[in-house]
């Protein structure tokens, strides 16, 4: 019995073992368990945009900031690239949105009426030399917006800028022989100097007329400034002299090797850079001004935009007046340049001549530059003019009373 129990234990241990063995050592009659993992792939990452271009070199000349005019309640035009740079706009016109409609024609100005919704222009003063309250600037039907900035143009109802900016004057028609004869002055070379602009401004008679360059400072603040003051306001171009690239009058000089698109675009540049003139006056230009083929674009541009043309005298060979006799454009030679000779003496020589040939044709114009000493003496002068039967009056009446008849 003993020995039965000794063997079943024996088995039962064998049996044990066998199992054990077959569960640690399978072979290769099971399977190796195995677990399957899927693992995705991150989605891709949206593409970068592109990166914005780089913002425009916009090519100003010396001393002028980046903001542009302003009219009231808009925020500034900026200026795009300027002409002829790698990075220039395209002339574009704005001709969509201009507004206003035919408007009866004011008893206090000879021309067409202002534009719709403008404020009346004031009827002329009863002397020369009164006080007079200007329209406020810009006129909302006289400007175009262009790739430059503002634009003068011709307001829907026919107003031009040469009517609406300019000082109201009882002599803007040809002298008769009962007249007085009469003197126009325009000052050139205003708004490069803050301290010279000011002394000019405050001394300066309001019948003198006032060109600004394109070159300035805050020329915005200058122009109404000078127009809060009764002085009507002109623009001065650079056009090229005689002696270029040698005398160089700025960056965006109308020149005779450049096509006619291009110094349009040039104008537009400048005609951009303040508003509130009624017309435009050079800058040197001998060598221009004796260019027909590029001076006539030019002149075309002035006439469709309303302005006027004053030429200052100083190129014998100018074909302006062929040009501007052509196109029907407003315009006049000056005829003395009052400080050429910047002496005293000489200013003061050319002051006689400037009488002489006011009593001789009727009226005449002088040219002078802003320095203080010739604004001095200026002043000094346009005293005395009433003691002598002569009246000073704006440089546009003058233009206006040498239309054909």
């Amino acid at each position: 019995m003993k020995a039965l129990t000794i063997t079943a234990s024996v088995v039962f241990a064998v049996l044990v073992a066998a199992i054990a063995f077959f569960a640690f050592f399978p072979g290769d009659s099971v399977s190796d368990p195995s677990v399957t993992v899927a693992v995705s792939a991150p989605p891709p990452k949206p593409a970068a945009p592109p990166p914005a271009p780089a913002a425009p070199q916009i090519n100003l000349p010396p001393g002028f900031g980046i903001a542009g005019p302003q009219q009231q309640g808009a925020p500034p035009a900026l200026p795009q690239s300027a002409p002829g740079s790698p990075n220039a706009a395209p002339q574009q016109q704005a001709g969509a949105g201009q507004q206003g409609e035919e408007v009866k024609q004011t008893a206090a100005l000879s021309g067409p009426a202002p534009p719709q919704g403008s404020p009346p222009i004031p009827g002329p003063p009863e002397s020369e030399s009164a006080p007079i309250t200007l329209v406020n600037v810009p006129v909302e039907g006289l400007v175009e917006e262009s790739v430059y900035g503002p634009l003068p143009k011709v307001a829907q109802n026919g107003a031009r800028p040469i009517d609406i900016y300019a000082r109201p004057s009882r002599y803007a028609a040809k002298a008769t022989a009962n007249e007085p004869p009469r003197i126009a002055v325009l000052v050139n070379g205003m708004g490069l100097s803050d301290g010279v602009t000011a002394d000019a401004i405050k001394g300066l008679p309001p019948q003198i007329s006032v060109a600004y360059g394109a070159y300035g400072r805050n020329l915005q603040d200058w122009v109404q400034k000078a127009r809060d003051d009764g002085h009507e306001v002109l623009l001065q171009i650079p056009l090229e002299p005689e002696n270029y690239p040698q005398n160089d009058p700025g960056p965006h000089t109308l020149l005779t090797t450049l096509p006619p698109d291009e110094n349009i675009k040039r104008l537009q540049w400048l005609m951009s850079r303040f508003t509130g003139y009624v017309g435009i006056t050079n800058q040197m230009g001998a060598r221009f001004e004796q260019n027909q083929a590029s001076l006539t674009p030019v002149l075309e541009e002035l006439k469709a935009r309303g302005l006027l043309f004053v030429d200052d005298g100083t190129s014998p060979n100018s074909t302006a007046p062929q040009v501007a006799g052509t196109l029907g454009l407003d315009f006049a030679v000056a005829d003395v340049q009052i400080d050429a000779l910047p002496s005293p003496g000489d200013i003061a020589k050319a002051l006689a001549k400037l009488e002489a040939l006011a009593k001789e044709q009727g009226s005449a114009i002088g040219v002078a530059s802003a320095k203080p000493a010739t604004v001095k003496q200026l002043t000094a002068w346009a005293e005395q003019l009433p003691g002598k039967g002569i009246v000073l009056i704006p440089v546009s009446a003058a233009v206006r009373s040498q239309r054909p008849s």
